[in-house]
């Protein structure tokens, strides 16, 4: 199994444990990138530091993206059941950053988009922790931050495939 090169740019906690294969170093430096970003909430710099919550940016992002839409549309491009979307819309919906509005082609259903404020705020949101992903990869070439973002976009999306896949499964037996 190669082994992992130590970093001296690193502090010793975030360097795998001693003697650890390339998987375990994978699995050990996710779980420091997990707790890092949970500590920090990766939420940026300035006043919008910490304002908004993971789950609300990822949703009114993908609104953003993907245009107004149903919960059950939403919850499905997001890996998560109905439910939990509902329940995550809703304070978006009462401080205004998301709408509900009738669909376009059937009056009687409703659907999600994101309102004018909702999108003033996200681009705050998102000013400020692009200032963030700036000054974390300070010393890094453009080359290695297309890296990094191709690999993490890679890793999330296997990440995501194999989620869906286990629980198409359904439990073990």
């Amino acid at each position: 199994m190669p082994s992992i090169p130590a970093n001296s740019d690193l502090p010793a906690a975030l360097d795998a444990p001693a003697g650890a294969g390339l998987l375990d170093a994978l699995q050990h430096q996710v779980a420091v990138f997990a707790r890092r970003a949970e500590q920090t909430r990766l939420g940026g710099v300035g006043q919008a530091r910490n304002s908004m919550d993971r789950a609300a940016y990822l949703l009114l992002n993908r609104l953003d993206l993907e245009g107004p839409m149903g919960v059950k549309a939403l919850a499905g491009g997001m890996g998560i059941d109905s439910s939990t979307v509902t329940r995550q819309v809703a304070p978006l919906v009462d401080s205004g950053l998301v709408k509900r509005t009738s669909h376009p082609e059937d009056g009687r259903a409703v659907v999600l988009a994101l309102s004018p404020r909702g999108l003033a705020r996200l681009e705050e949101v998102r000013s400020s922790r692009r200032e963030l992903m700036a000054r974390v990869t300070e010393g890094w070439s453009e080359g290695e931050r297309e890296s990094f973002t191709g690999l993490l976009t890679r890793f999330n999306l296997s990440l995501s495939e194999l989620m869906a896949a286990v629980a198409e499964a359904g439990p073990a037996s």
